[in-house]
């Protein structure tokens, strides 16, 4: 738990109340939006905050989620918290937890969130019953995505709906002295492979490891036979370049039809669509594989904390940015730019979304009457940092070394788990 003193008073509403007539709306926002997609969505927002007559700062750090955390750490110690951070998952209840954050029951009340946003989402912005967090979208993780060119090469008439078949299509993918699976190592990246295969194999699994924590399930054979399918991706499918290549090399290798599979969260709308490509001509999409026949959904989901200022300007400013964040114009624009799908689910897609966000409207939906929506592990949605980073470190290090057995794996994410503990 954060070793934090809760050392501003008032809520956001009654400040708020208080010094209303005075104020002129401004903020400083912390995040990590710092390049590509990232940076242009977040940039809408800062141009609707300035139009309706806010005044627009931010603080961008690069990098890592933990990058961000310790910079929140570092100004909140020396008592300048920020008045609105992005955040997600587990951090914002930790947070919650110091009695720092603002609350926005108020607006949130008169605006009617709870009846619109996904309900996976609502314990989270809600960690203790109260709204102390907006959302500001929803990202599918289970996307597979296919190159058209490299795929009419291999003779793949269709994205493969299992891992039998994804397994198929990789040997005519070889056959066709092609490269089956597009993918650049890093912690994260070799994470969101790795959930997206226990997702697509076991639901069951997924939820008692990824979402309980259960060491148990982390050493159990359906871990095992994860990390089985994930060593013969790694070894055969993917090629030896991993380690080295960028982001924008490995969305190439599918814009030029070097390879014909690229598993990634859907920001790779907005990747695609910045480099000139469109669906259906240069790619397509479709749900990852997933042994268990039903619609699914991991759920990743970027929001803004407000924390409690004093400063009535910035208590001014944290009603509009919320009500600009949670507004359907909003929801729509940014999403847009960023290839997710709004956290409203009132916001109709059929003009302006592209046919891959139109389809993960449809699938969130389907899961959420399925109960197959879950939650993210590896883009800090469930567990604490501390146990999703020994998970990464283990997933990686499995990635990186040849020699380690899916056994040993799984026996090492489990042990990494218990000693943070």
């Amino acid at each position: 738990m954060l070793t934090i003193k809760a050392a501003l008073a008032g809520t956001l509403a009654g400040a708020l109340a208080a010094t209303a007539a005075l104020a002129e709306p401004k903020t400083n926002m912390l995040h990590q939006w710092s390049e590509g997609s990232d940076a242009a969505a977040i940039a809408k927002l800062g141009e609707m905050f300035t139009a309706a007559g806010g005044t627009w700062e931010q603080t961008s750090i690069a990098g890592h989620t933990a990058n961000t955390l310790a910079k929140l750490r570092a100004d909140v110690v020396a008592g300048n918290a920020p008045p609105a951070v992005q955040l997600k998952g587990p951090e914002i209840a930790e947070w919650n937890e110091t009695g720092m954050t603002a609350n926005l029951d108020d607006l949130a009340n008169k605006e009617g969130w709870d009846k619109v946003v996904a309900p996976e989402l609502l314990p989270v912005m809600k960690p203790t019953g109260h709204w102390v967090a907006a959302p500001m979208n929803i990202h599918r993780i289970n996307w597979i995505w296919g190159s058209t060119k490299a795929m009419e090469q291999a003779g793949i008439k269709e994205l493969p709906k299992t891992w039998a078949e994804f397994n198929a299509d990789c040997d005519k993918a070889i056959a066709a002295h092609l490269i089956c699976l597009a993918h650049f190592s890093q912690d994260w990246t070799d994470a969101t492979t790795f959930e997206v295969v226990v997702y697509g194999q076991s639901i069951d699994l997924f939820r008692k490891a990824f979402v309980e924590g259960d060491v148990a399930a982390m050493r159990s054979p359906e871990m095992v036979k994860a990390f089985e399918q994930m060593r013969l991706m790694v070894s055969k499918d993917m090629d030896p370049g991993i380690a080295g290549r960028d982001y924008n090399t490995a969305t190439s290798m599918i814009a030029k039809g070097q390879a014909v599979f690229m598993i990634m969260g859907d920001w790779q709308i907005g990747i695609f669509t910045a480099a000139g490509l469109k669906e259906g001509a240069d790619y397509e999409c479709a749900q990852a594989p997933t042994d268990w026949g039903k619609p699914g959904f991991i759920l990743n989901s970027d929001s803004v904390v407000f924390f409690k200022q004093k400063d009535p300007d910035y208590i001014a400013g944290q009603t509009l940015l919320a009500h600009l964040i949670m507004s359907p114009k909003f929801q729509t624009v940014f999403n847009q730019a960023k290839g997710s799908i709004p956290a409203r689910l009132d916001v109709d897609l059929s003009n302006g979304f592209n046919p891959c966000q139109q389809l993960s409207q449809k699938t969130l939906e389907a899961s959420i009457a399925d109960g197959t929506l879950v939650r993210s592990m590896a883009h800090n949605m469930t567990v604490l940092q501390k146990y999703r980073g020994a998970m990464l470190d283990t997933i990686t290090s499995f990635v990186n070394n040849p020699k380690m057995t899916p056994e040993e794996a799984a026996n090492a994410m489990a042990d990494a788990v218990e000693a943070q503990k």
